[in-house]
């Protein structure tokens, strides 16, 4: 049986997420589809159709689309799903609004947050804020998997695979598009980047986060916090990296004033390398941290920042 993946896409550009969802298919080992719904989408069908490993893509043309609500794109996503043995999305905001619906559609269950793809019916999930890693199986003739796209790495390019257009179908179910809205930034995007610096509410005030804005500069890192730092008003939620904010897997991860509760180290442990700064020698971030530095943060950013 074959795998269909939801393409996930924002401003006529495949999201980087994709090419890792492309990669936990791979691991599968059945021939990959992917299904690109939106309006006016060619270019990204076309991006779609590059990604290493899929066979054909699936494009669904339609104003209804336009938005991405999660109502008709999961009426068209379990509409197709019948020919399937297995449906994937990235674990991401978008993929998590409309995988579940498409799940209850098809009448199965879904596997949420896939961080390894044992064998064809088996896959390995973070439970518990990822203090434990659960095993589970699926004997479902459709397996609906979302993807914890930082567990695996980027697929490459290939020669463009078919594209092929298929009926739009869905409503939006008495649901409306009202507005988006995002902050704009010459930062790397949080959870592509190759370096994270993190500020948590050791840094005392909003004012005081704009420390961070020097190392991450040296370093072309994008900025993250803790959420007690947004819940201090320090940031936007956006920032916030953890079980109940964005999961990152830098290269780098340097973690400014963060104890390190474990519902922040669920969204950062993946991280290759970790950084800890904090004048509390016994806070947790040290415990997962590779490299810890105990000191007063206000001295040691703007050194950092130098000898940078």
């Amino acid at each position: 049986m074959s795998s269909l993946i939801l393409i996930e896409h924002h401003d006529g550009r495949v999201s980087p997420a994709c090419a890792r969802v492309v990669a936990a298919a791979r691991k599968i080992g059945a021939p990959i589809e992917a299904l690109v719904a939106g309006y006016r989408v060619d270019e990204v069908a076309a991006q779609a159709a590059r990604l290493d490993g899929v066979s054909r893509v699936l494009v669904a043309d339609d104003a209804r689309y336009a938005d991405q609500l999660a109502e008709p794109l999961a009426t068209l996503l379990a509409a197709h799903a019948k020919r399937y043995g297995y449906l994937l999305a990235a674990a991401s905001t978008f993929g998590k609004d409309v995988l579940p619906r498409a799940a209850a559609l098809a009448g199965v269950g879904q596997i949420s947050e896939v961080i390894e793809v044992v064998d064809p019916a088996t896959f390995k999930r973070p439970i518990h804020a990822g203090a434990l890693v659960a095993t589970v199986r699926s004997d479902a003739p459709l397996k609906v998997l979302s993807i914890r796209a930082t567990a695996f790495e980027s697929v490459g390019e290939q020669a463009p695979a078919p594209i092929e257009t298929v009926e739009a179908q869905g409503e939006a179910l008495g649901a409306r598009f009202v507005e988006s809205h995002r902050e704009a930034s010459e930062r790397p995007e949080l959870t592509a980047a190759r370096v994270v610096v993190s500020g948590g509410r050791g840094l005392g005030s909003k004012q005081n986060f704009s420390l961070l804005e020097g190392v991450a500069g040296k370093l072309d890192a994008a900025i993250g916090a803790s959420r007690a730092a947004v819940d201090a008003g320090y940031v936007p939620n956006e920032l916030q990296v953890g079980q109940t904010g964005k999961i990152v897997a830098p290269d780098l991860y340097i973690a400014v004033g963060i104890s390190g509760a474990m519902q922040h180290l669920a969204g950062m442990q993946g991280a290759k390398v970790i950084v800890a700064i904090n004048r509390d020698e016994e806070a947790p971030i040290f415990q997962v941290a590779d490299y810890g530095l105990v000191g007063d943060l206000f001295e040691l950013l703007p050194e950092l920042e130098r000898k940078l």
